[in-house]
């Protein structure tokens, strides 16, 4: 590919190019593709220097012949550290990375300009600000040899995703360089604070006092910035209607377009595998049940359904509170109407930790222990059986105690009875360094869902993200998801929320919820509510719902599911995975395309 002097060049600055720190990472890095595809030579990212495996993600390029490389080359006649190359993910886009750090010794220059000149004070010993300050002065500068007129006279889009990334923007106006801005806040700093704390919050909004909330959360700073990007820029989005109604009452500005996030669903097609590859990660997942549960009791793993949620630990947020409201009601009716079904649900979350609970570790071990003693005692019945059925002349079966060895006969005694025991299967894999004030730990124990023999719904909450490297799973996140028969994100602060799209791709249902904005989304493409569950989305109604009718709409669809014919969920599954095509970036990349026609419309 070349540069194409006609058209304009597009870059766009995030944060989390080529650092993973967040979902945003998942929205630049999955939406390349589509973005190359369009652009070809003419897109290219920049982002900071600064995540200590970036060369994992970064190749470096000598190709200087280009206005990008032009721009980079007088940086650094300039004395300023700037990478450029190319960054390894699918589309190999080209991309600018700047060193914060090395500016640190300005920063009492740069945050007395930012407060001359748009009165945006910034404190000291806040580290992130200092970075993202740093950040921007050094995405300032390159902007300015971008648009100088020699390194390029073609017309330049700059897109800043978040505030992190735009504290250069007002300058870039300051400065009347000849560049047109975008803006997208993918969720509001403050929002996201205030809705963690207030459970009115989607009504308390119109009444709010930002300057006065951002004090409060001791955000100003951050949220002054958010504020300067968004009112800066020729063109403001969001990437949903939830979050837009946010930004006309914290941010001051409506939105000019919503930008929905999509997916590469290429990364997860499995073609007719998909079914497969369910049955394949359903019985690693078995494992860990048996391991976890079956020392103390045991329940057939054929009529087992796996539930399970994921995300950031936010306790309201996130929806975990309706979430486990919603179990325990699912509890009751299952147990009532004595539905011959059990469900596991598992909590994936992040939360500190001293260790592996060392019982749950222990009875992993032992497990696999028995496995171990039992396929050999099955090879030598195998062979000693043969043995004696080929060399003689009786057809029949003969005992098959008689051909175990006494060693391994008493070795697999042991070790059962070692493995059983009386107590309870425990609710937690990990030890929390918080135990005694963890929300999720506090309900299940005064509701006393504690997995008893006789609870249908069983919970295993894992404080930790499923890797390979996980002792207990020894699985990818993705590989436990394809295994689970419903994802559950009834969120109630969600600007856009992947987990339940990802599920999408696999081929396995999702509960949202319409204060999402994935949730907002799928409402309005699909108005109807059994085509979307025909299709693997349900969807609670939160907004201007009281959180008791939201608990019984999320227990009723539950329900639902796990009365469903094992038929069902396979034609259930296959729906599900057919529908994911629609949030392909490949669809939704239109949207991102209306934003810079707009932002070209109205520059100058």
């Amino acid at each position: 590919m070349a540069i194409n002097y006609d058209k304009p060049l597009l870059v766009e600055v995030a944060w989390e190019v080529c650092n993973q720190v967040g979902g945003i990472y998942t929205v630049i890095r999955t939406k390349i593709p589509a973005a190359v595809n369009v652009w070809k030579d003419n897109y290219c990212l920049l982002g900071p220097y600064i995540h200590p495996n970036v060369q994992a993600e970064f190749e470096s390029s000598d190709d200087y012949d280009n206005p990008v490389g032009r721009a980079v080359l007088k940086m650094r006649q300039a004395g300023l550290e700037v990478y450029h190359g190319f960054w390894l993910v699918t589309g190999r886009p080209r991309v600018v990375l700047v060193n914060p750090y090395s500016v640190y010794n300005r920063l009492g220059d740069i945050k007395f300009e930012l407060w001359e000149h748009h009165r945006i004070g910034t404190p000291d010993n806040v580290d992130l600000i200092n970075q993202v300050v740093g950040f921007g002065f050094l995405a300032r500068e390159f902007f300015r040899y971008l648009a100088d007129g020699q390194s390029t006279q073609q017309p330049l889009i700059t897109h800043f995703h978040e505030w992190m990334a735009s504290t250069c923007l007002p300058d870039l106006r300051r400065f009347r360089l000849p560049i047109t801005h975008v803006f997208t806040t993918h969720a509001t700093l403050l929002g996201r604070y205030l809705a963690m704390n207030d459970p009115e919050f989607y009504n308390h909004l119109p009444f709010l006092d930002w300057s006065k909330e951002a004090r409060h959360f001791n955000i100003e700073p951050s949220v002054a910035i958010e504020r300067a990007g968004a009112h800066g820029a020729q063109v403001f989005t969001t990437v949903s209607d939830v979050t837009g109604r946010e930004c006309t009452y914290l941010l001051g500005r409506d939105v000019d377009l919503v930008t929905p996030n999509g997916l590469n669903v290429e990364r997860f097609v499995a073609l007719h595998e998909f079914q497969n590859l369910h049955r394949i990660h359903k019985e690693q997942i078995n494992r860990f049940v048996m391991g976890h549960f079956f020392h103390s009791y045991k329940f057939n793993l054929d009529k087992t359904l796996y539930f399970f949620t994921s995300g950031r630990y936010e306790y309201r947020n996130k929806g975990f509170d309706l979430t486990l409201e919603a179990l325990a009601r699912l509890n009751g009716l299952m147990r009532l109407y004595d539905i011959d079904i059990t469900v596991v649900m598992f909590f994936v979350t992040k939360r500190p930790y001293y260790s592996i609970n060392p019982d749950v570790l222990q009875s992993r071990v032992m497990l696999e222990e028995i496995k171990v003693t039992c396929d050999a005692i099955t090879k030598q019945i195998g062979e000693a059986m043969f043995m004696e059925v080929a060399s003689g002349t009786n057809p029949k079966l003969p005992p098959l105690e008689s051909y175990i060895e006494d060693y391994w006969r008493l070795r697999l005694r042991r070790t059962v009875q070692s493995w059983r025991s009386k107590n309870l299967p425990t609710v937690i894999t990990h030890n929390l360094i918080d135990d005694a004030k963890d929300d999720i730990l506090n309900f299940l124990r005064t509701s006393q869902m504690v997995n008893q023999p006789y609870d249908k719904v069983k919970i295993v909450y894992h404080p930790e993200f499923i890797s390979p490297a996980s002792p207990l799973f020894g699985m990818e996140y993705n590989q436990f998801v394809r295994g689970c028969h419903l994802g559950v994100f009834p969120s109630y602060y969600e600007p856009w929320g992947y987990t339940p799209l990802e599920c999408m791709a696999s081929g396995v249902p999702s509960v949202t919820s319409d204060l999402s904005g994935f949730g907002d989304y799928v409402m309005k493409a699909l108005p109807n509510a059994q085509e979307r569950e025909e299709k693997g989305v349900y969807l609670v109604h939160r907004y201007n719902r009281s959180f008791n009718d939201a608990a019984n709409q999320l227990a009723e669809q539950m329900f639902a599911f796990v009365q469903k014919s094992r038929r069902e969920r396979i034609t259930q599954r296959n729906r599900t995975e057919a529908a994911s095509v629609d949030y392909d970036w490949r669809q939704l990349y239109i949207h991102y395309e209306r934003s810079y026609q707009l932002a070209l419309e109205r520059r100058g």
